[in-house]
């Protein structure tokens, strides 16, 4: 199977993604990010795409009633907890990594890019 016809089969498996004629689409610059990151990690072998389709078909059925705006929340929360049931990731450090992403972007000028410690 060559590289586009891979990418497309795999972008089947998510019949949900916010998406037109040409691919996914974002309302956000981190909602790209994050999806850039699960097809990354994916390729690298961190999980199988049933491992990640599963774990976001869980996300989403928490939340029926989503008409897509949530989307991302849910990839984004489905990263997560599919990290953090490979050990890759702990709840505690997530957790951390928000509290600190919040408070950078709550104190950043607008315009500006949000940068996080590097301690956290």
């Amino acid at each position: 199977m060559s590289p586009p016809e891979r990418d497309s089969a795999l972008l089947a498996a998510l019949p949900r993604l916010p998406r037109d004629h040409d691919g996914p689409v974002f309302a956000e610059p981190w909602q790209a990010e994050v999806f850039a990151l699960v097809v990354a990690l994916h390729a690298r072998g961190v999980f199988s795409w049933d491992a990640w389709t599963h774990a976001l078909g869980a996300e989403l059925a928490r939340d029926p009633d989503d008409d897509g705006s949530r989307y991302y929340v849910h990839w984004l929360a489905a990263l997560e907890g599919l990290l953090a049931s490979q050990g890759l990731a702990e709840p505690g450090t997530l957790e951390a990594l928000r509290r600190a992403w919040a408070d950078a972007y709550r104190s950043t000028p607008h315009g500006q890019p949000v940068i996080t410690p590097k301690s956290v």
